[in-house]
């Protein structure tokens, strides 16, 4: 397996692309920590996870706070000697015009998207670096690369992840530390489920592989970065959007 004696941090684990990361990380022999603020998702990830012969811990906290990040990983250190691997996906959304946006929904996204990046990131690197090895993979989007109407306060928060990627792996690269992020297009989830179908043929028509994309094959794709085949990879964007955007 891929990565048997691995320990993997996944962030915004309880559903959609995170819970797709873990759960393939999960198959590869990783020992996952699951990071959301949302416990009982959460503990249903960790019981799949259980119950297919895996290992998994549950950490359930709010990743926009610095003190928190910082004590999570420290605690996963000491009880899993280590950590190899971190995935930083946790995001929200809360969308508006800008002429309508409040100030609230402006700090509120930058808070988890982004900071909540940092927050991990700085918690963790320290820790990689004296070992000479790590991977960090942060979940940006389209949308941080191309824009998109009511979503300035995402859109802000996406491009900003592409930013630190590049300059974290400019600093940490020759101590043995990959940083890489991976940006989806529209991924079929329970949001996107719930759309009517003149809104799902108005975003179908925009891609032309004329499909969403599935939260497993962003996971591939992150199961690729973290491996020790993706070792020369590093401060690079990968797409993943059936041409939305090229």
């Amino acid at each position: 397996m891929l990565f048997s004696g691995k320990v993997s941090v996944v962030t915004g684990a309880s559903q959609g692309i995170g819970e797709a990361i873990a759960l393939a990380l999960a198959k590869e022999g990783a020992e996952l920590i699951l990071v959301d603020i949302q416990k009982e998702g959460l503990e249903d990830v960790a019981e799949r996870i259980i119950d297919q012969n895996g290992r998994a811990s549950i950490y359930p906290m709010d990743v926009s706070e610095m003190e928190e990040a910082t004590e999570v990983v420290k605690k996963a250190i000491e009880a899993h000697k280590g950590i190899d691997h971190l995935v930083n996906n946790a995001g929200i959304t809360r969308d508006n015009l800008l002429m309508r946006m409040k100030e609230e929904e402006w700090d509120a996204v930058l808070a988890v998207n982004l900071k909540g990046v940092f927050n991990f990131s700085r918690a963790v690197i320290r820790h990689m670096i004296s070992r000479r090895y790590g991977r960090i993979v942060n979940i940006s989007s389209v949308v941080g690369l191309m824009g998109n109407v009511g979503q300035a306060n995402y859109s802000a928060s996406k491009a900003g992840v592409l930013g630190i990627t590049k300059s974290l792996a400019r600093e940490v690269a020759s101590r043995g530390i990959t940083v890489n992020a991976v940006a989806p297009g529209y991924v079929a989830t329970s949001m996107t489920e719930k759309l009517s179908d003149s809104v799902k043929k108005t975003f179908l028509d925009l891609i032309p592989m004329k499909r969403f994309c599935t939260a497993e094959e962003v996971a591939h794709v992150v199961k690729f970065l973290l491996s020790d085949e993706a070792s020369y990879i590093t401060g690079q964007v990968i797409n993943i959007n059936g041409g939305l955007y090229m």
